[in-house]
């Protein structure tokens, strides 16, 4: 079995599909803007997909993939897109009764969170295969997983969501042995402020080490993405957006760096990540 950044890349084929859980407490941080994207990433490379939306007042994926199914109606054009649904009931049980039907047959499932605690949001964590928090460059940001020095910016303590994420993760092997790959997202980069953006960095390096997540590059912050949502489409929908600029290029070639980089298992007939968006 190949492996990227240290994790297995098993095959797909598993009786359950492989759950990948975006949740982020603090709001704002493009949480679902990169779980809308990496689904349909995963549908265009051939995966089987399913999702859903556990913020049924906000709604934010729910909408984008309502219009997207409709931009592929108003258009006549074929748009992958996963399956979805939007949380129903108001209890676990519902939950999970949710869960089970939207995973028949997928490869994939995947599970958008209100930025706000919750408790769906830390059931579905704690069942996640991989767990996902983006967070917007800053120290702002930074604070919900861990407190830095005001002078040497150097990692003083772990907050409460990363106290939460680890007890869960060490719960969870204890009670069948999975180890969940807790990602953290820098989304929003900003192309300047070079020096907060390095003490950013070198603060989440530290933290890695002593929680044990992985870092990974998410999403600039770019206009296209806004712009995108009322039509459904993405930047992988190449043949639908018309001519594309050396930004909107590039925010495409960050999308699949951001999909490698969740390191996600894959099956024998499924495109090359480097391949997405290329038709």
């Amino acid at each position: 079995m190949a492996t990227i950044n240290g994790v297995i890349k098993r095959p797909m084929g598993n009786p359950t599909p492989h759950l990948i859980v975006f949740a982020n407490e603090k709001g704002g941080t493009g949480k679902s803007t990169t779980a809308v994207h990496t689904a349909i990433a995963l549908t265009a490379l051939g995966h089987r997909v399913g999702m859903i939306d556990l913020d049924p007042r906000q709604r934010t994926v729910t909408r984008y993939l309502e219009n997207r199914a409709e931009t592929a109606r108003r258009r006549q054009i074929d748009l992958p897109a996963p399956d979805f649904a939007v949380l129903q009931g108001d209890t676990i049980e519902a939950l999970d009764a949710e869960v089970a039907a939207i995973s028949q047959d997928k490869d994939f499932l995947i599970v958008d969170t209100p930025g706000r605690d919750d408790v769906f949001a830390r059931h579905m964590a704690a069942r996640a295969n991989t767990l996902v928090t983006p967070m917007n460059d800053s120290f702002v940001d930074f604070d919900l997983i861990g407190q830095v020095d005001a002078e040497s910016f150097k990692v003083r303590r772990l907050s409460f969501y990363s106290e939460l994420i680890f007890e869960a993760r060490k719960t969870r092997a204890k009670a069948d042995g999975v180890s969940i790959d807790w990602v953290v997202l820098r989304n929003r980069l900003q192309h300047h402020d070079a020096r907060n953006k390095k003490r950013v960095g070198d603060a989440l390096m530290e933290l890695s080490r002593r929680v044990g997540f992985r870092v990974i590059p998410g999403l600039s912050e770019r206009v296209i993405f806004r712009e995108l949502f009322p039509s459904g489409l993405t930047l992988l929908d190449k043949g639908h957006l018309g001519e594309l600029g050396v930004s909107h290029i590039a925010a495409r070639q960050e999308l699949r760096e951001m999909v490698s980089g969740l390191a996600l298992p894959t099956h024998a007939g499924a495109v090359p990540v480097d391949m997405l968006g290329a038709a």
